[in-house]
């Protein structure tokens, strides 16, 4: 044992790194081993902090983004089924627009569409109905023009608000012409002109006595306004339809309003 041990200090006395100028050689730097551990931790934290913050942009991004912008992955049936009808309704509506410009299939008839289309203005109808009032010389068709007139203007303002609400554009790129702009009927929803011809044939058929061909002409002559606005392209087929359904419901909300001719007098004596 003593033996072994003098052998083993022997050999420690005559190690080359065990003298004074290698120590430093053989001991680990620790001050490196810390910064060079540090630096990795940083660098490590650096690179994963990008990472962190692209995905927090990118869950902001996704929760700013409107609704119309992101892609609905499972619609629901009331969605696919309205985005059916309205694509059916486009197409038929430019399939129909036949005199939507010169260049159309039915372009040289579209002078005469047109025509038919003035007919169910409110400019002519308003101005008429006016001239028929101051010329009209019974109470009875005072009192019958005073409402037909009440149910006039009320169709102007009803059709331009829902039209201002909805800002629906007609199939084709047609600018609304003088007359349209001067009763606000710029938007195509809902048709202002079937609206009021429907409002109008059926005050008509219910205060005016006419004989059943009259009768017949005058729902055909509705019917033919609504074609008209179609055929020109100014309205799509729900358009007219809906206008037909708002011209109903004006004529019963002008009966619930209807005013006596007592009230139609004194309306009359203050003008």
């Amino acid at each position: 044992m003593p033996a072994s041990q003098s052998r083993a200090r022997a050999r420690e006395r005559n190690n080359v790194l065990n003298r004074a100028e290698f120590l430093s050689l053989n001991q680990p730097m620790k001050g490196n081993q810390e910064t060079r551990s540090s630096s990795r931790k940083q660098g490590s934290q650096s690179g994963l902090a990008p990472v962190q913050n692209e995905g927090t942009k990118e869950r902001r991004q996704s929760q700013q983004l409107p609704e119309e912008d992101c892609m609905q992955l499972n619609p629901s049936f009331k969605g696919i089924a309205f985005n059916s009808l309205l694509a059916i309704d486009i197409c038929m509506s430019k399939r129909l627009g036949v005199c939507a410009s010169s260049a159309s299939s039915w372009g040289s008839a579209r002078s005469m569409i047109t025509l038919i289309g003035i007919t169910g203005h409110g400019v002519p109808w308003i101005g008429g109905t006016l001239i028929c009032l101051v010329k009209s010389s019974t109470l009875a068709g005072q009192e019958v023009l005073m409402n037909l007139l009440l149910a006039l203007l009320l169709d102007v303002m009803i059709v331009a608000g829902l039209q201002k609400l909805a800002k629906r554009r007609g199939p084709y790129d047609v600018h609304p012409g003088l007359l349209d702009y001067l009763t606000m009927d710029i938007y195509a929803f809902p048709a202002g002109h079937a609206s009021r011809a429907a409002m109008v044939s059926k005050f008509f058929l219910n205060h005016l006595v006419l004989a059943i061909p009259l009768r017949i002409l005058l729902v055909l002559w509705a019917f033919c306004v609504g074609l008209s606005r179609i055929m020109i392209g100014r309205h799509h087929i729900t358009d007219v339809l809906s206008g037909f359904v708002f011209g109903y419901l004006q004529f019963r909300l002008v009966e619930l309003l209807w005013m006596s001719s007592n009230t139609c007098q004194m309306i009359i004596s203050i003008w």
